[in-house]
């Protein structure tokens, strides 16, 4: 009779370790992969999502691009820069603290009195040009006055307000977004200030109050 030989326990371990590691190796590699692409489904969302909110779909309402654009622009000329040589201030902004001569030029005469004035006067050479908006922002009012000319208010980022007057051709309605740099009318002439022929009177207001728009910009 043959005798069974013992079972050999190095064999045994030789034949787990055989299995062990690669299935360790694979579970592994199937957990990196199920981070790497739960990571890019999550920032593709988050991306779709900025997108869309906004391009001015349904997640940002139309509101969110002009007022992210708004809070990073710096004002600009209410006109075509190419226009900048031909253009001029013909009646400065009234400023109590500068000096005689400064003050005489902001002094504007209606009827016989005198009316101090609450923006810049521009002219080019009385000629009419383009009206351009300063700032994105909202429209805020569209006045038509055909005695002391038609006006346009723009509300923006930070507490300011624009203002444009003596225009005409009025392209804008209230409550409409309006970039920077878009057309808002043309420059006219008004019966209330025909000394200054046809022009543009730009007003800036902070927190509602009237301030030099030569704070602003080199005029």
């Amino acid at each position: 009779m043959r005798e069974e030989k013992p079972n050999n326990p190095s064999q045994k371990n030789k034949n787990r370790k055989s299995w062990l590691w690669p299935a360790i190796y694979s579970g592994f590699a199937v957990l990196f992969v199920g981070m790497v692409w739960t990571y890019q489904a999550v920032t593709n969302d988050a991306d779709e999502k900025v997108e869309v909110s906004q391009s001015g779909n349904p997640a940002g309402g139309g509101d969110v691009t002009v007022e992210t654009n708004a809070s990073n622009e710096t004002m600009k000329f209410p006109f075509d820069e190419a226009l900048l040589d031909g253009v001029s201030v013909i009646q400065e902004y009234y400023d109590m603290e500068a000096d005689s001569e400064q003050r005489e030029k902001a002094l504007l005469v209606f009827s016989q009195t005198y009316v101090t004035n609450s923006g810049v006067t521009l002219s080019n050479n009385d000629e009419p040009f383009e009206v351009k908006a300063a700032l994105s922002g909202t429209v805020e009012e569209v006045v038509v006055d055909e005695f002391m000319g038609n006006k346009v208010t723009l509300k923006h980022a930070d507490g300011l307000e624009t203002t444009y007057g003596s225009v005409t051709g009025i392209t804008v309605e209230k409550g409409d977004q309006v970039a920077q740099g878009q057309t808002i009318g043309t420059t006219a002439a008004n019966e209330w200030n025909p000394t200054a022929g046809n022009h543009l009177l730009f007003e800036v207001k902070k927190d509602g109050v009237a301030v030099n728009p030569g704070n602003y910009l080199a005029f």
